[in-house]
């Protein structure tokens, strides 16, 4: 997937971002704007504006008579969409994957059981309205429509949880399925038990039943985990 905005900056951000993440630049390598701006044939104001982005991501630092230094990854902003995407590229990916899925299985839960006291009569709905469409797309090797409710129904869990801390977890869950999806770690068919887990789980939300909205949330991501065994080992 490419950076959105692209631009000339854009298509160096498609090259560098991905070369750092897989350890191409290991921390504490140097990247001087020149020789970099003469490498992708750009001026040096797009190899700044470059730089600038990754340094928003806190993969790269930028010292006067230093250059461009290339951060720890401890430093690195994990949550950063585009740098999951990066990473999911790459060779890290089994890691990152399951990385974010254990990320996944410690929050949605707790979102999920909030939702369920929270969520409003049009989330309700919406949440419905996603996991028929799940239902709809689960058969024919339809994994991109498929995927595209199974993002809007696991954003819906989290804003209707009424935590903006939640919430704003919305785009790194998105990341996460759009990869498991785009490089194929997933059956050529959803399970249908995962399938008819998210129906029960709208249904849960719908019905107020806090503790089986929880329940049914950790199964989805304990799913998730036995999938990642099998097809990312």
């Amino acid at each position: 997937m490419s950076t959105p905005g692209r631009g000339l900056h854009g298509r160096v951000l498609d090259a560098l971002g991905p070369a750092i993440t897989a350890g191409e630049y290991p921390p504490g390598s140097v990247l001087r704007t020149d020789e970099l701006a003469q490498h992708f044939e750009v001026s040096r104001s797009v190899m700044r504006e470059a730089v600038r982005v990754l340094e928003s991501m806190h993969l790269v630092a930028s010292r006067r008579r230093v250059g461009v230094t290339v951060r720890p990854k401890a430093e690195w902003n994990v949550y950063d969409p585009q740098v999951i995407r990066w990473r999911l590229a790459g060779a890290d990916r089994p890691h990152q994957l399951r990385s974010l899925t254990v990320l996944r299985s410690a929050i949605e839960p707790v979102a999920a059981g909030l939702a369920a006291r929270h969520a409003t009569a049009g989330q309700c709905a919406e949440l419905t309205e996603c996991a028929l469409g799940m239902v709809a797309h689960s058969r024919g090797h339809r994994l991109e429509d498929y995927l595209f409710h199974d993002v809007a129904f696991h954003r819906v869990i989290l804003v209707a949880s009424g935590n903006e801390m939640f919430a704003r977890l919305g785009d790194v869950v998105a990341e996460v399925l759009a990869g498991r999806t785009q490089h194929e770690v997933m059956f050529e068919d959803p399970d249908p038990a995962a399938v008819t887990l998210h129906v029960q789980l709208a249904e849960a939300v719908r019905e107020g039943d806090a503790p089986r909205a929880e329940q049914l949330t950790r199964e989805i991501t304990a799913g998730a985990l036995q999938e990642l065994d099998i097809l990312a080992p």
